[in-house]
């Protein structure tokens, strides 16, 4: 055994099966294990095979990945056979000490609690009528965008801009319906999930489901973590929080002008994050880890774009189409996304309970049926990071419930108007680059 920070008390080590080794958290994170429910893994050799990516599983590496776990997988009697083979020993309950987290173990279990509660109130359950009724709005909103256009094509510019709204809202809103079922929170069974997932994402979206899922499940698993979150991984450009703006100061780095990116952010990553940007990162990624099935479903949007608009518009003017949707598309997702949480916390990882993470790395907006359609219900961003895979029609339902625990234990639990969170882009993109400037110029 090492000479661990966080020894484990000689009694409760006695209190364990003689047959089942112990491990104290020095060891396990000297070792980079992982530690699930008290049981201790090594995933060494697994993480190259691990279904959701090497990454996500290297970044909880000597933690407590528990209720990461549980949030992630919907199946667990699938995942426990993987789990028996992995486990080596056990860590005695309550014996990972933070000094940055007080009272962390008693949070974990309260958080446990709480999700029984989401259990027991059916919370988990997908409603068959919402869903139908989204997918339905896909195709009613795709067919008029696609008649527009037949109709008229460039000869009448109102009907003609009429179509590419009733475009961007179909790929917009399909981005919300593929974002749950990427989350398994649509159908009950996990194939379907993926198999309707693949077709939203990419027959409709012309995106990667494998890219998708790999992307976002880093975000999910560490939100706002410096070098471990993909969303925030853009310093070149724009720099986050106040503890990268301030080291990169004090190195004297500048590519650009940061202490001007409240100004210039929002005319460079929104109009290029979803036309050029992601799809280059897709590409490559599927080159990469041969995603074969993934380009076959991609290669089913361009032929449906190809017989829908080319007649009317020909190649080019199709073309010019697809870019100018995913251009607006693009405003859509990155403000509906990014206000609950580029001005949260950015940090390292801190090892900190994962209800405290999400809590303060995510806030949410203000409920109305506006904020709910127009953002995918990721206005309860706080509900979602905790429930993944609760469907996002019941994330209301448990807000009530996460606000009572956060009273318990002090912690904030935002909740801004949509004109304040918009707003508040601009005003820690601000504070960031002021930051880096004070830093570079001291």
């Amino acid at each position: 055994m090492g000479k661990g920070a966080n020894l484990v008390p000689d009694e409760a080590e006695k209190s364990l099966s003689e047959e089942t080794k112990i491990f104290k958290w020095s060891e396990i994170r000297q070792n980079k294990w992982i530690v699930i429910d008290n049981n201790v893994y090594d995933v060494t050799n697994f993480s190259k095979k691990h279904p959701g990516g090497k990454v996500i599983l290297l970044n909880n590496v000597g933690q407590d990945a528990t209720d990461a776990f549980t949030s992630f997988h919907k199946d667990m009697n699938k995942v426990e056979k993987y789990l028996k083979a992995l486990k080596i020993g056990k860590v005695v309950a309550e014996s990972d000490i933070n000094q940055k987290e007080e009272r962390k173990d008693e949070l974990h279990k309260d958080f446990q609690q709480l999700r029984k509660l989401a259990e027991k109130m059916n919370l988990f359950k997908p409603s068959p009528w919402f869903y139908s009724l989204h997918f339905l709005q896909l195709i009613v909103l795709d067919l008029i965008g696609t008649y527009l256009i037949y109709k008229s094509g460039y000869e009448n510019w109102f009907s003609y801009f009429i179509a590419v709204a009733c475009l961007v809202t179909t790929q917009a809103q399909a981005g919300w319906l593929q974002h749950d079922l990427g989350h398994l929170s649509v159908f009950k069974s996990t194939k379907m999930n993926h198999f309707a997932h693949k077709v939203v994402i990419g027959a409709i979206m012309g995106f990667s489901a494998d890219w998708w899922n790999s992307r976002h499940f880093k975000h999910h698993a560490k939100p706002n973590a410096i070098r471990k979150d993909p969303d925030i991984r853009f310093s070149y450009f724009y720099l986050l929080g106040k503890k990268l703006p301030e080291e990169v100061g004090k190195k004297k780095k500048g590519w650009l002008p940061y202490n001007l990116q409240q100004f210039y952010f929002f005319f460079t990553l929104p109009p290029v994050l979803v036309p050029i940007l992601s799809v280059l990162e897709m590409y490559l990624y599927m080159i990469r880890y041969m995603k074969i099935m993934d380009m076959l479903w991609i290669t089913l949007y361009y032929i449906r774009w190809y017989f829908m608009f080319v007649p009317s518009l020909g190649v080019l003017g199709a073309v010019k189409l697809s870019f100018l949707v995913r251009f607006f598309q693009s405003y859509w997702f990155i403000w509906s996304t990014q206000m609950s949480h580029l001005p949260m916390e950015v940090d390292y990882d801190q090892d900190l309970s994962w209800f405290r993470t999400q809590l303060i790395t995510t806030c949410n907006v203000e409920q109305s049926a506006f904020n709910d359609w127009v953002s995918g219900h990721l206005n309860f961003q706080i509900e979602h990071h905790l429930f993944p895979t609760m469907p996002r029609h019941n994330l209301y339902k448990i807000a009530p419930h996460v606000k009572q625990l956060c009273e318990k234990y002090g912690i904030e639990y935002q909740c801004k108007t949509m004109s304040q969170a918009t707003f508040d882009i601009y005003n820690c993109l601000k504070e960031s680059g002021e930051i880096w400037y004070e830093a570079y110029n001291s």
